[in-house]
């Protein structure tokens, strides 16, 4: 007669969430960082006497 072993359950546990990570889509590169923006014309052009 099978016994229950909770080794053998624990073993089937981890395999179950280590295999879980698989398919995950994604980038597998960091993206290169961004230029930062242009400066632009000022919002508010200056009065003229």
């Amino acid at each position: 007669m099978l016994t229950f072993r909770p080794g053998m359950a624990l073993i089937g546990l981890w395999l179950a969430v280590l295999l879980s990570g698989c398919g995950q889509k994604g980038p597998l590169y960091l993206p290169e960082a961004k230029a930062p923006p242009a400066a632009s014309a000022p919002q508010n052009p200056p009065l003229k006497p």
